[in-house]
């Protein structure tokens, strides 16, 4: 199985909402569960490092990635860049004590997952947080340089996703079975949810926005309806855009809310998250009345499309009250 939003490459993805949510609800499912058991389920530190092959590829990563971010260490026996760097990443791993977890995939003997990830060369180095695939490095990499990148990614982990990582036990028997995470509850509204990224899947977005809006009718604070309904509009947007047309008419308005409000509509489907938000902060300064406020408005709904959580957000955010007051 193919991890979702393997391109890596569009800010728009109801997978990774959806996944991201999912993730939470399992956080906090086994926070309460260890607070009632007294403990959690702990792994030995031999655990913390694994192999991995194409048909344990969804357990033990993608599954394994909801309450643990996986860094994925592409390898082989030729390599010698990988024989410097997977011992570094094992004693990571283990110094680490359960806040990521290091698969190791022999790229000679699991064809597949390379080109699924579009590794042009090894070592190469990914996580998967909540069934996301994110690149970290490629090639060789200095003990700073990698302890920086494996803080961000926890940091990701538990602020963005919940994620709560591992128990580590060093009295744990290594390859003890484990009990699966406990099932997300069922929603009244899991049916509509579904319906909305069929619709999706399908082209539909009249059908995927009224979905969302059904649930949100009924649960106005339900956070994946409320971020689905906020990127589906936005993709309702842009559809039948002309992007050249678009961005030269951005450029030859630069005081035009609505210009800059289109334009930044497909910043953010583009995956230039930055530039979007910067976009809409800089038309702020320079429009008054009105227009300001279509401006400030579709800013705030395209917070919602990358979600309350993102430093992204945070930062704009202070970049609107700064331009505003």
């Amino acid at each position: 199985m193919q991890p979702r939003n393997m391109s890596m490459s569009g800010a728009v993805d109801l997978g990774a909402v959806k996944a991201a949510q999912e993730a939470k609800t399992k956080a906090e499912q086994a926070r309460a569960e260890a607070a009632r058991t007294g403990g959690a389920d702990a792994v030995s530190p031999a655990d913390l490092v694994i192999d991995v092959d194409e048909a344990g590829f969804e357990s033990d990563v993608l599954q394994r990635s909801t309450e643990v971010p996986v860094v994925i260490d592409f390898w082989a026996e030729w390599c010698e860049p990988c024989k410097q760097l997977s011992p570094v990443l094992e004693r990571l791993a283990v110094e680490y004590n359960g806040r990521f977890l290091l698969a190791k995939i022999d790229v000679d003997a699991n064809q597949a997952l390379m080109q699924q990830f579009g590794i042009q060369g090894i070592p190469a180095v990914f996580a998967v947080v909540a069934g996301q695939a994110l690149p970290l490095f490629q090639g060789a990499a200095g003990e700073a340089q990698i302890r920086q990148t494996l803080d961000q990614l926890v940091q990701v982990g538990e602020e963005r996703f919940g994620l709560i990582g591992l128990t580590v036990d060093p009295e744990a028997e290594p390859g003890a079975a484990r009990p699966a995470a406990p099932e997300r509850p069922v929603s009244p509204h899991d049916a509509a949810l579904e319906t909305a990224v069929r619709a999706l899947d399908a082209g539909d977005l009249d059908g995927a926005v009224q979905a969302y809006k059904s649930v949100l009718a009924e649960e106005p604070g339900n956070t994946e309806a409320k971020l689905g309904l906020a990127q589906a509009e936005l993709l309702q947007r842009v559809q039948d855009a002309d992007p050249q047309r678009v961005r030269q008419e951005a450029a030859d308005k630069p005081g035009d809310a609505q210009a800059q409000i289109a334009a930044a509509d497909l910043d953010l489907v583009g995956g230039h998250v930055e530039d979007a938000f910067g976009r809409l902060v800089d038309a702020v300064r320079v429009t008054a009345g009105d227009e300001r406020n279509a401006v400030r408005v579709r800013l705030l709904e395209l917070f919602e499309v990358v979600g309350a959580d993102d430093p992204r957000v945070a930062a704009a955010r202070r970049a609107l009250a700064r331009a505003l007051f």
